[in-house]
Order: C-alpha cells, then structure tokens, then sequence
C-alpha cells in the first residue's frame, strides 16, 4: 500500500518511528542539524521539533518517502561496507562515478531533492545486485 494511502495513525506511527531513528543516522553521517532538516525537507525548527518530541511529529507523505529513502541508503551502505566508519564516511568522500562526477554523494543529497535521494539509493541498490535495502 503506497505511503499516501495509509491511514493517517499508521502515518503517525511511521513517523514518530522514523524520527527516533533519523537523529542517530544524520549523527552518524556527520550531518549539522541543518542538513539533517534539508535531507528531510523540513525546515531546521520543524526538524528539532520533532527531533525533540518524535510521538509528536507529523510527517507527511513526502517526508515518509524521504525517509525511507535514507533508510534505504543507510541501510545498503552498511550492508556493501561492514566496516561502520567506512559505511558511514561513503557519502563524505569524493565520487569519480558519474552521477557524482568528482563530488561526494552527500553534495548530490544537499541539494535537497528527493529526486536525488533516489538516485543514490539507486546506486547503492544496483552495486549490491539490484532490489530494495
């Protein structure tokens, strides 16, 4: 059942879950709080907000979507690099493939598009052999 279809406490419940996961992840990823709310597509208040009070967030659709997303990615990079420093430092370091084109991936994130959350998502899924982390 697609993201926008589920009743609006099963969203709630999703998004109260995500928030209390997310904080730990942009941490991990060396994120300042204010790239941690542009990955989300949230404003920084809105972003600490819930980061504070996660039972009380409410993400919409697209939120959820870019959670998943970064979950996703999270997930694959940890997968594809046991080593927890090198799985969390592949979205800093410079990228020669070229959907990054000399850039690090984390650049590509940044620009805030959940378009460009899924093509690094796409990347990591295809690297370890295709389906969804």
């Amino acid at each position: 059942m697609a993201i926008q279809h589920k009743t609006a406490d099963k969203r709630r419940e999703m998004g109260a879950a995500a928030m209390r996961t997310y904080p730990n992840i942009s941490h991990a990823w060396g994120l300042k709080e204010s790239e941690a709310a542009l990955l989300l597509g949230v404003p920084d208040s809105t972003y600490r907000r819930w980061k504070q009070a996660p039972e009380n967030a409410r993400l919409d659709a697209n939120h959820l979507e870019r959670m998943s997303l970064i979950l996703g990615i999270y997930k694959a990079l940890h997968i594809l690099l046991p080593n927890k420093e090198a799985a969390n430092s592949w979205l800093q370091r410079a990228n020669r493939n070229p959907l990054f084109a000399g850039h690090t991936p984390m650049e590509r994130l940044l620009n805030g598009q959940v378009s460009d959350l899924y093509v690094v998502r796409q990347h990591l899924d295809a690297a370890r052999g295709g389906g969804h982390a």
